[in-house]
């Protein structure tokens, strides 16, 4: 009886393992994946105008032309995105600051109420990432330390 307990035990731990490892892979491939097509379509616009997006007093007080902003962003969402996937501990946490840099903007803006709200659900996913990807988390899922 106290080997099968064992035995359950064991079982009952492996699947939680293999569930946060998969938890890990996809906010892991979220992150990385969907800040570098943001950040690329600041530079086309296909997916939407993303100067309507942009507070005013941002562009007033960097003193340049909202489109010009607009591309600064769209690199530090390429550079967040491909940090996430080298490093992800790290990587976490720059889309986390930066989702709420993007959370303060819509909000000083006064309207896009919803996307703040989808954004801060966001950066909670991002922050679980972060916790995901600790050097004990990496090494209890499988991984090595060197992919955090």
């Amino acid at each position: 009886m106290k080997t099968t307990a064992v035995k359950e035990s064991a079982h009952a731990q492996a699947p939680a393992s293999d569930t946060a490892r998969q938890a890990f892979l996809l906010l892991r491939t979220v992150f990385t994946v969907a800040p570098v097509l943001f950040g690329l379509d600041k530079f086309t616009n296909l997916l939407t105008d993303w100067t309507g997006y942009l507070a005013p007093i941002v562009p007033d007080t960097l003193n340049l032309p909202a489109q010009t902003v607009m591309y600064a962003v769209g690199v530090i969402e390429i550079v967040a995105g491909i940090l996430v996937a080298l490093r992800p501990r790290i990587g976490s946490l720059v889309v986390a600051a930066w989702l709420i840099g993007i959370i303060v903007n819509l909000l000083i803006l006064g309207s896009f109420f919803d996307v703040a709200l989808r954004d801060f659900g966001l950066f909670v996913g991002a922050l679980a990432l972060n916790r995901l990807a600790t050097p004990s988390a990496v090494r209890q899922l499988g991984g090595t330390t060197a992919s955090h």
